[in-house]
């Protein structure tokens, strides 16, 4: 009798956990501008730390540079390509993104960046 109860039980769970649900809302799609901005924001955060633990004493000195000139690279990369989007009024899912090796390089100097 315990068995039987347990089996019930078991598919029970199962049929729970396994049973595809019908009423799965659809993710809505992000734009380019919206993606770069979360980028941007990622990066701005992997720089903090990467400062943080720089003067906690975790990196060397050429370490520290090396990681710095790249995400700082990568940053002025995807604000160059925000600021293109945001002047041409694009990025909806529908309009073309540009990828970013068609804007223009620049070192960025704005907040986050530096030692």
């Amino acid at each position: 009798m315990i068995a039987l109860g347990c089996g019930l039980l078991l598919l029970g769970i199962l049929a729970y956990v396994f049973y595809p649900e019908r009423h799965v809302e659809a993710q809505r799609q992000k734009t380019r501008l919206e993606y770069l901005r979360e980028r941007k924001d990622v990066l701005y955060d992997n720089l903090r730390d990467l400062n943080f633990e720089y003067r906690a004493g975790k990196y060397v000195e050429e370490d520290y540079r090396a990681q710095q000139t790249i995400l700082e690279d990568e940053a002025a990369g995807v604000m160059a390509e925000i600021e293109l989007l945001e002047s041409q009024g694009t990025g909806s899912p529908g309009e073309r993104a540009y990828p970013p090796q068609h804007v223009k390089s620049a070192r960025a100097g704005g907040p986050g960046f530096g030692a």
